[in-house]
């Protein structure tokens, strides 16, 4: 498993599925663009924040086992919109959207349970804890930069990686696993 940089390491944990270049470069840049301190990489989570109640090792090795034998799959992602409880804003997730609700019912079971405050929806996260001023303006800046963007909006769901939070809010990857394959890299 991976050490930290950023500050001591705290029992909040996640599954993600990082999204490739060039878009996540065009993401990441958003990102920084509508909140200046956000550093997390352009991804989709697939299991959210959660505290274990097992050591990592034995939970690294429960995802491997529920992951076996899913296959990579197209991810298609589509407008921005917002979450009106929390005022995240996102972009949606087109095709693509069962495997995801699939993969995180699978393992979010065990020992990797959780019962989490909102329903799984997957999406890409592009600014969250705005002051409610800045939201609007967010908001359609994000749709207009998704909209002028001329690559591909879309990317292969092909490996994910267990990810732990830190006190200064920087995660850090601990481990990653193929799709189909349960190598770990």
């Amino acid at each position: 498993m991976g050490s930290c940089n950023g500050g001591g390491q705290v029992n909040s944990f996640a599954l993600v599925s990082y999204i490739p270049q060039p878009l996540a470069g065009f993401l990441d840049r958003l990102r920084a663009e509508l909140v200046q301190e956000c550093h997390a990489r352009a991804h989709v989570t697939v299991l959210p924040p959660r505290p274990l109640p097992c050591n990592t090792e034995e939970a690294w090795r429960a995802l491997q086992a529920g992951v076996q034998d899913f296959q990579p799959f197209l991810v298609d992602l589509g407008p921005v919109e917002i979450f009106p409880v929390t005022q995240v804003i996102y972009i949606s997730v087109l095709s693509g959207h069962a495997e995801l609700k699939r993969l995180h019912a699978m393992l979010n079971t065990g020992q990797l349970a959780v019962e989490e405050p909102f329903v799984y929806h997957p999406h890409v996260t592009l600014a969250q804890d705005l002051e409610p001023s800045q939201v609007t303006t967010a908001l359609e800046t994000a749709a207009t930069r998704w909209k002028e963007y001329g690559e591909s909006h879309s990317f292969v769901v092909d490996r994910l990686t267990f990810v732990q939070n830190t006190s200064g809010n920087h995660w850090t990857d601990l481990c990653g696993c193929a799709l189909s394959s349960g190598v770990t890299i």
